[in-house]
């Protein structure tokens, strides 16, 4: 594999980004965030992309959480860049016009938990484990991990994980809503990721961006406020050609073909 520390190629309208350094469980150091942010752009901004697919090299680690090397040295000022930067990296990904699927194989623990969580569909393999171990080092999550994870796993368990800093296997996070689906091994993984993503790549671009940004709103608006979006964003729907080219589809019986237009 590359000498690069992050991959990134296009197929089908699919772009898949590697964090390449499974020799370090993938770790999150600070050329490694910025080159996942710097593909991300890439990626929002090709319109021949339609889905992401971000996921680990090896079947070892999706992201085994920062590198701890980058810590020794950092006082409260000097490492405030490292966090936001990693803060801002998860709020591009949920920011995207575009659906990013995490494929999971092995550890996502730390900022490799909190940037999967910043994805919009979680797949996992049966050897994952996810945690946010940071108050074993004596700090808390810095990417967003207090922030997302109570909000997709609730409150309760969330304070539980960042408390304790334990890791759960696959199974438990798939029962607390952590992660959509668990796999057999990191081969049916990246098969099921990829079916997942070559349909979405098939849905109607307009229409799926516009969804993604009302589900977003459930968790930033007040609830009018996001039901009146939703509206606004469904009339929205009615003028484009992908509208007519699924009602047409339906009616006659036929598989829509869209233009994302």
């Amino acid at each position: 594999m590359s000498d690069e520390i992050v991959l990134y190629e296009i197929d089908e309208g699919i772009a898949k980004i590697i964090i390449n350094r499974p020799d370090k469980y993938n770790a999150l150091n600070t050329a490694v965030v910025t080159q996942l942010t710097e593909f991300m752009k890439k990626a929002e901004n090709d319109n021949s992309v339609r889905v992401v697919l971000l996921t680990g090299a090896g079947e070892k680690a999706f992201a085994a959480g920062a590198d701890i090397s980058e810590f020794s040295d950092k006082d409260s000022q000097s490492v405030r860049p490292l966090a936001e930067n990693g803060q801002n990296l998860c709020k591009f990904i949920e920011s995207m016009s575009k659906p990013v699927i995490a494929a999971i194989n092995g550890f996502a623990l730390g900022g490799g938990c909190e940037i999967a969580m910043a994805c919009d569909i979680r797949y996992a393999s049966a050897n994952a484990r996810f945690g946010q171990p940071e108050i074993n080092l004596g700090i808390i999550p810095g990417f967003g991990g207090t922030v997302r994870l109570p909000r997709i796993v609730g409150l309760g368990i969330a304070k539980e994980l960042v408390y304790t800093g334990d890791q759960i296997k696959a199974d438990e996070a798939l029962r607390i809503g952590l992660v959509n689906k668990v796999f057999d091994n990191t081969e049916a993984l990246m098969e099921g990721a990829m079916e997942l993503a070559r349909n979405l790549a098939q849905k109607p671009g307009v229409a799926l961006k516009l969804a993604k940004q009302s589900l977003q709103n459930a968790w930033e608006m007040p609830l009018e406020k996001n039901l009146s979006f939703e509206v606004d964003v469904f009339c929205q729907t009615f003028d484009t050609e992908d509208k007519n080219e699924g009602v047409d589809a339906f009616l006659n019986k036929r598989k829509p073909s869209f233009s994302h237009k």
